[in-house]
């Protein structure tokens, strides 16, 4: 097993923080959700499981999250989406499978727009997405501001929302909506140029399991598979899913010639 290798790079003045295993392609690219870090139970399981495989495997914690500079209140779609395409270009090499899981789900799709855009679609040899939650400052919040949060947020700039998974609560700026509108991914076909997983708890309390059935009528030009876990919460971190995370992986990996 190669070891895993830790580095910073800059990223429009951002020290951003990557851990890299170097391996046999396809490689596995972790993208994390919004406000976790690059340390958690299924990104440390698919590591050692690519290291046991001798796949590749690099992940990295976006600006304000974990060990990375910044302020988290500065972060966007953009923003982070930058960042993770300049990892994976910094650090990757030939096919790679993305892993998003929640938000990382959404910058996995759009970083296969990006891609696709460049002219590298051949850079990704699958997609296994975790809860994914794209388009969710737009379709899953949103419908949810009352007046007074709306107002809240144009005269703060930011509303402050209680947190299960953290004593401090999740913050969401005025800026992130914004951003999240021009990164819309839900409007059209969403052709990732791969095959696609998708995982998703049936009672998850954070993102819908509807909210994945409608990304996969999005993904129409593609060979997707969607997974239901009928007691699956949001994290998916269970020993049985871990289980079934490092199996959906393996079959990814499987399809390639």
């Amino acid at each position: 097993m190669n070891p895993e290798q830790s580095e910073t790079i800059e990223v429009a003045g951002n020290a951003i923080a990557v851990r890299h295993r170097p391996g046999k392609v396809p490689g596995l690219v972790w993208l994390g959700g919004y406000k976790s870090d690059m340390a958690g139970t299924k990104a440390d399981t698919l590591d050692q499981w690519a290291g046991e495989n001798g796949l590749a495997f690099t992940r990295h914690d976006y600006s304000g999250h974990g060990v990375s500079g910044g302020r988290f209140e500065d972060g966007t779609i953009s923003r982070w989406l930058n960042e993770s395409l300049a990892v994976f270009e910094r650090f990757t090499t030939g096919p790679q499978i993305l892993v998003g899981s929640s938000m990382g789900g959404w910058i996995a799709l759009r970083m296969a727009q990006e891609l696709a855009k460049a002219g590298k679609s051949d850079r990704l040899a699958g997609m296994l997405l975790i809860a994914p939650a794209p388009d969710f400052t737009v379709e899953l919040m949103e419908p949810e501001l009352t007046g007074a949060l709306r107002h809240e947020l144009e005269t703060k700039g930011y509303l402050e929302e209680a947190s299960e998974y953290s004593d401090e609560p999740n913050v969401y700026t005025k800026a992130l909506f914004e951003d999240g509108r021009r990164n819309r991914v839900l409007t059209g076909v969403i052709d990732t140029h791969c095959p696609v997983h998708i995982l998703q708890g049936k009672a998850d309390p954070d993102v819908p399991y509807t909210h994945a059935q409608k990304l996969v009528e999005h993904l129409s030009a593609d060979d997707v598979t969607l997974t239901l876990v009928r007691d699956g919460d949001h994290r998916l971190s269970r020993p049985q899913d871990l289980e079934l995370l490092t199996r959906t992986a393996q079959g990814l990996v499987r399809q390639l010639p």
